[in-house]
């Protein structure tokens, strides 16, 4: 079995990597600020179900604080998953400068991190939002990135660099996963899924940007969290793709959800934003042939989980703060 060192470890993705990779006998050292930039109460409950297994070990602090990450007293490493990040369009307009000490100086430390511990396997949560909306699709990583739309995606940008950086240079390999629009139990409330649900379950308008026939290629979190452990096969350093490749029209999403918690949405329709692409699909054929991965959840299937989970944690997951 095997030691993993995974920022971000109270996050969506980080949490189901850590579960799984506990699942199967391995040690995880966890790190995480457990910043506001959402509402904590769902980092929390993330932790709450991995904090007491036997081999986790859970440290607050801030990758962005090189000093912090150095003090950390650790055993041997075997690899690190850089899944920590300040994620989210639009409210990086607003604030890049937290975006750029998470995703750029954050990534410098923990490549730091690795090349003065001899750790020669790094994985690094990006995203699908580099691809911008001048690219054909379905997005392959081969096409340009040079254009991001909104300093998150410019933020990953630097990251997925600094990356091929420290690998050519150090011999780190390094597998980078651009992800696409994750979904499910526990997820992001910034991000449509979690919060259409909680608003239409509890009779809240909702926001749509645009017309809603935006599509999203929306991939279930559990599938992702499996891509990403795929990702310690060694590679050298590769940029993957991974998503659902069937993109989902928002409207016909919300119509769904409407059914599964027989609410009928209130919608309120505003233009839309500047930095928001009008459709993501991925061409996944990268990961397929590299990683043998492809994605087993139906975007149907995968929201019901949500629904279910909703309902199960709907005492304090009705109060969870949901922006737009």
């Amino acid at each position: 079995m095997a030691t993993y060192l995974i920022t971000g470890v109270a996050g969506f993705i980080a949490s189901r990597v850590a579960a799984l990779l506990l699942d199967n006998g391995d040690t995880i050292i966890g790190i995480d600020n457990l910043n506001d930039a959402y509402d904590t109460r769902l980092k929390h409950w993330r932790l709450a179900q991995i904090q007491d297994r036997p081999r986790f070990t859970f440290h607050q602090i801030d990758i962005a604080q090189r000093n912090a990450l150095n003090e950390l007293a650790l055993p041997s490493i075997d690899a690190v998953f850089n899944l920590a990040a300040r994620a989210g369009v639009r409210p990086s307009v607003l604030n890049p400068w937290v975006y750029v000490e998470t995703n750029v100086t954050g990534t410098l430390n923990t490549l730091e991190y690795c090349r003065e511990r001899g750790i020669n396997k790094y994985i690094l949560a990006s995203t699908s939002s580099l691809y911008g909306n001048k690219n054909p699709m379905p997005y392959q990583e081969s096409h340009s990135t040079d254009h991001p739309l909104s300093p998150y995606a410019a933020s990953k940008k630097a990251a997925e660099v600094l990356c091929s950086t420290y690998s050519y240079l150090h011999k780190i390999d390094v597998t980078v996963f651009r992800y696409f629009t994750v979904y499910g139990p526990a997820g992001r409330p910034d991000m449509s899924p979690f919060r259409f649900v909680q608003r239409i379950a509890e009779e809240r308008p909702i926001t749509v940007f645009g017309d809603g026939r935006q599509q999203r290629d929306f991939t279930y979190v559990d599938d992702i969290a499996r891509g990403t452990i795929a990702g310690l096969k060694p590679v050298g350093y590769e940029i993957i793709n991974l998503g659902s490749d069937t993109p989902f029209e928002l409207m016909t999403m919300i119509r769904t959800i409407e059914e599964m918690v027989d609410r009928e949405a209130q919608i309120d329709f505003k233009p839309t934003h500047p930095a928001d692409m009008p459709k993501t699909w991925a061409d996944i054929s990268k990961a397929q042939q590299i990683l043998g991965w492809r994605p087993q959840e139906q975007f149907i299937s995968g929201l019901q989980k949500l629904v279910t989970w909703y309902k199960a944690e709907r005492d304090w997951a009705k109060d969870v703060s949901t922006v737009d």
